[in-house]
């Protein structure tokens, strides 16, 4: 089955994203309590997904994001230009004592039957602050953009984030941009922010701008308010995801695809690994895959990343789905939150390759 999005064929930019982008704290498999040392990844859901489209798929992308003038913004700049993400930058000066910051997570990676352990210091984040008006959308997509990502983090951020997130979209679609929402639901972040109610309130708003919506029956649940069985437990039935899309896109008969992965853990380096996406009414579902996980941070925005080159690139949406699934299984096996894949990975193993040697 072909895409129903009407994506333009070129723009200055394949992709632009908008969210925080923050450093992620990486003990590997030893917990926070008896760390002595920490790898930093660059990060941010958002954030990701153009990094990876830039790095393993070759298109041209950018971030609209905070950055704080101190050195953990250099940093973060230089990883942002390591990947080939053209940076769109409000600037903030630091005070040298409390901020603004870039924010930190913590995120170590568990292992065998200890899961991984993720927190947060977001303490006076700068990309909290980004509201409308800090930005030239006019100006930004009029160069051309062919897709806009955004998603649930950001917008979980402050009372000014989702305001930001509507004016941007409001200005992609007026472009002819796509426009794609990843739910992410963060019951954490929406805690501090007025817990599901608001949260359902403010993603249901920002989801009526949206042709792609990407997120799990969690996300639907607590971040649309859908109706649908026990998110307790993550598994592989693609027919309890199918089920909700009907209340989904009768309250926002504009989304025209909904995706997510689908995920049985068996252990913290043992999953099991599919994906499902409903195009018009049709259900698309991915080869189920058993994962040797090192690191699963990220392996969700790494099948959004597959997924959207596929429709991108003018693939039909079952090796679409394929793209994605691929790819989010191979970022789950190497450290860090951005994709270390190449295309020709991706693309092998989107077609039934395996593991042995290349030589």
């Amino acid at each position: 089955m072909a895409s129903p999005l009407d994506i333009r064929p070129d723009g200055d930019l394949d992709l632009l994203s908008l969210g925080a982008v923050v450093c992620r704290l990486d003990p590997g498999s030893v917990p926070f309590r008896k760390a002595t040392e920490y790898q930093v990844h660059v990060s941010g859901g958002e954030y990701n997904v153009a990094a990876n489209l830039s790095d393993c798929f070759g298109l041209r992308t950018a971030i609209a994001t905070a950055l704080v003038d101190y050195p953990i913004g250099g940093l973060v700049a230089e990883r942002v230009r390591a990947m080939g993400v053209r940076g769109i930058y409000r600037r903030f000066e630091h005070d040298g004592v409390s901020g603004p910051n870039i924010a930190t997570v913590y995120s170590d990676r568990g292992m065998g039957l200890r899961g991984p352990t993720v927190f947060y210091n977001r303490a006076n984040e700068a990309a909290a602050q980004l509201g409308p008006g800090d930005f030239d959308w006019d100006a930004i997509f009029a160069a051309g953009v062919r897709w806009f990502h955004t998603g649930g983090i950001f917008a979980a951020l402050s009372e000014t984030t989702p305001r930001l997130i509507i004016e941007a979209m409001t200005a992609a679609r007026k472009a002819g941009a796509i426009v794609s929402l990843d739910l992410n639901y963060r019951a954490r972040l929406w805690r501090n922010a007025g817990g599901p109610a608001r949260a359902q309130a403010v993603i249901s708003e920002i989801a009526d701008h949206v042709d792609v919506l990407l997120g799990n029956e969690e996300d639907l649940q607590m971040g649309l308010g859908i109706k649908g069985p026990d998110v307790a437990r993550e598994g592989l039935d693609s027919g309890t995801f199918v089920a909700m899309i009907d209340e989904v896109v009768a309250r926002h008969p504009n989304v025209r695809i909904v995706a997510t992965t689908l995920r049985e853990v068996l252990s913290t380096n043992r999953h099991r690994w599919s994906a499902v996406g409903w195009v018009d009414g049709e259900a698309h579902v991915a080869p189920v895959a058993d994962l040797d996980v090192m690191d699963r941070v990220g392996g969700g925005d790494g099948f959004a990343s597959g997924f959207i080159y596929g429709l991108l690139t003018g693939e039909q949406t079952d090796v679409a789905i394929r793209l994605g699934w691929a790819h989010g299984a191979l970022l789950t096996s190497t450290p860090g939150d951005t994709s270390m894949a190449t295309l020709e990975q991706v693309r092998d193993l989107a077609a039934g390759g395996t593991a042995r040697i290349q030589r």
